[in-house]
């Protein structure tokens, strides 16, 4: 009788050890399979445009948006500064940092399809960077990065064009002075020529 226990005692060890085993693999395949991709590893736009920063996420389209958290932001040497946040599924737009105040617009429609897309209007030099978004929902977290690099406006590398030409107004000045000195000589030419004539 106690060798039928000890063996049943075993195999229910054995099945409990199985369970937790079978556990522990779907919540590491849960994790692997949950992506966070961006759509472009690297954007380059000038000063005052506009561009759309866009990363994809792994979804499921009976998903809870009760557990969605987002968080975007630039990686800025003292700290993040945040781009757009997400918590529990409702945008924090009093969370976003000064620097991007008024200039950043989100795609709340392509949301619920994994998609967050970003639009940031009057860009400056200073949005230059690494761009970090951090995406967490039920089956998962993940997070990937963008590279941003703004130039400065064509018009602040070029000198002003109207000093690299002649100033027209001149050059008209000129002409109409020597028009002038050209139909004087002339006129006292003709004269002197009258009288010459005359004289005979």
């Amino acid at each position: 009788m106690f060798c039928c226990l000890s063996s049943s005692s075993s195999l229910r060890m054995k099945m409990i050890s199985s369970i937790l085993l079978l556990l522990i693999l779907s919540s590491c395949l849960c994790a692997a399979t949950f992506v966070v991709n961006v759509t472009q590893s690297s954007y380059q736009a000038e000063e005052n445009h506009s561009i759309t920063l866009e990363w994809t996420f792994t979804t499921k389209t009976q998903g809870s948006w009760r557990k969605l958290f987002i968080y975007c932001s630039l990686l800025a040497p003292h700290k993040p500064l945040v781009l757009y946040q997400v918590h529990e599924g409702v945008e924090i737009p009093e969370s976003q940092d000064e620097q991007f105040s008024g200039r950043v617009q989100s795609d709340k429609d392509v949301l619920r399809e994994g998609r967050i897309r970003l639009h940031v209007s009057r860009l400056r030099t200073e949005d230059s960077g690494l761009y970090l978004c951090d995406v967490e929902t039920e089956d998962g977290f993940n997070s990937a990065e963008c590279r941003l690099n703004v130039t400065a406006a064509a018009d602040q590398l070029q000198p002003p064009t109207e000093n690299l030409q002649p100033d027209s107004r001149g050059r008209i000045g000129l002409y109409v002075s020597l028009g002038l000195f050209v139909l004087i000589v002339s006129y006292f030419l003709c004269q002197c020529y009258i009288l010459k004539n005359q004289a005979r």
